[in-house]
């Protein structure tokens, strides 16, 4: 197994083979909002090893992107992504190393017993960390890639151990059961019966999951549909927290019809559409700091 780069072709010409149907009507949805040329999607790639460093790339990247956000706090806060060529194996970030400082060569890749096979070794993972992700990754084949993170709105919403609720535009990405509460705090996840029910709580369908007093985890099919997920999450949790200081003031509250956000959900939340949704900001990082995290 390698991590180093290589020279990337990419190609978004043909359905790659075993190209999901979903992942098709994705492609249409991206035809939706281009108004000209179609925005391209995910990329192809001619070898896994390629695939892999790519992937590695944009999972750092997110880092840096959750650091400039403010997402940071202490030694909490992780990120996994299944590695392409072992579905059993995913990769996260070290312990205590600040989300702006992770670089390609920290990142650890861990085994369902919490074990590191590759990457770098010489430092730990977070163990509450490895009980989230490694629950999601085990009952989940979809879930590529998850985000947790101790985030200041996200923190006050969770709370309410309340949904949020479709009040705007952005908010219908969590549409139905996109998004879940998980209504127990059984304090740090190092329990394995705990991992399991917060992926039991999440899903198979969701995106979000509000975990009640303690923030946002999200989920995706890349990891840039996870990050991307998370920084909506997070916005929409402030916004509903304004919203809701002014309905106690008396303003009217209105909220979207669920066939109106139903209709906005299924025409934003592909996979493909929600890589696209992330890449300004991941390749505003990349700009911003000279490829730093590439190392």
């Amino acid at each position: 197994m390698t991590t180093e780069t290589t020279t990337m072709t990419v190609s978004k010409d043909t359905p790659s083979q075993g190209e999901s149907v979903n992942e098709k009507q994705a492609s249409a949805a991206l035809q939706a909002i281009s108004q000209g040329a179609t925005l391209p999607g995910i990329p192809s790639f001619t070898s896994i090893d390629i695939k892999r460093r790519w992937m590695l790339e944009h999972l750092a990247g997110a880092f840096h992107v959750f650091s400039r956000n403010g997402y940071a706090e202490g030694m909490s806060g992780h990120i996994s992504l299944r590695d392409p060529e072992h579905p059993d194996l995913f990769w996260t970030n070290p312990l205590a190393v600040h989300f702006g400082m992770v670089k390609v060569s920290d990142l650890i890749l861990l085994n369902h017993a919490g074990e590191a096979v590759a990457g770098n070794t010489k430092r730990p993972a977070n163990s509450a960390g490895f009980q989230i992700h490694g629950h999601l990754h085990r009952r989940y084949p979809h879930v590529n890639a998850a985000c947790h993170a101790h985030s200041v709105n996200g923190k006050a919403w969770s709370t309410f151990a309340r949904p949020l609720e479709m009040i705007s535009q952005d908010a219908t990405m969590f549409y139905g059961n996109a998004q879940a509460v998980y209504k127990q705090f059984g304090g740090v996840v190092l329990d394995p019966a705990e991992g399991e029910r917060l992926a039991e709580a999440l899903g198979p369908d969701g995106k979000l999951l509000i975990l009640r007093n303690h923030g946002l985890l999200t989920v995706g099919r890349t990891v840039d549909e996870a990050a991307y997920l998370f920084t909506l999450a997070e916005k929409s949790c402030g916004i509903q927290l304004q919203v809701e200081a002014a309905a106690a003031n008396g303003i009217p509250k209105m909220v979207i019809e669920d066939e109106v956000a139903e209709y906005t959900f299924r025409m934003t939340s592909e996979a493909e559409a929600l890589y696209c949704e992330f890449q300004p900001e991941y390749e505003y990082e990349l700009e911003r700091c000279n490829g730093k995290f590439l190392e």
